[in-house]
């Protein structure tokens, strides 16, 4: 089984890891449900209390920044991404190997804030 540990470290926003990515006819980017647990407890938890282990990881696949849940079916060491969103990446003749950069958890933050609606 493939762990945390397949990301390194590789700036100070982000670590770097290779993933297979494959289209999906989801509605998300996922990878394999226990792995985002894992990489979730292990880079993303603040040690504080009870932590959420569901919380989208964020991804960056080329250029695009991908908000990146757990699903169960997706197999280990792969990257999920629907089939529109693929389109705008550089990945050609998936399924491929790619490097993928994953969010340190405090640029991860503030990625998804971005991509919220701000509350009223």
């Amino acid at each position: 089984m493939v762990s945390y540990r397949m990301f390194e470290q590789f700036s100070r926003g982000y670590y770097l890891g290779r993933l297979y990515v494959e289209p999906s006819d989801a509605e998300r980017a996922t990878i394999c449900r226990q792995q985002h647990e894992q990489v979730n407890e292990q880079l993303y938890a603040e040690r504080e209390g009870i932590e959420r282990s569901d919380t989208p990881l964020v991804m960056k696949l080329g250029s695009v920044h991908l908000p990146v849940h757990g699903r169960t079916g997706v197999p280990a060491g792969t990257l999920a991404v629907p089939e529109d969103v693929l389109e705008r990446t550089t990945v050609e003749n998936p399924p491929t190997l790619q490097e993928v950069l994953l969010a340190k958890a405090d640029r991860a933050r503030q990625l998804l804030s971005l991509a919220r609606p701000a509350s009223r």
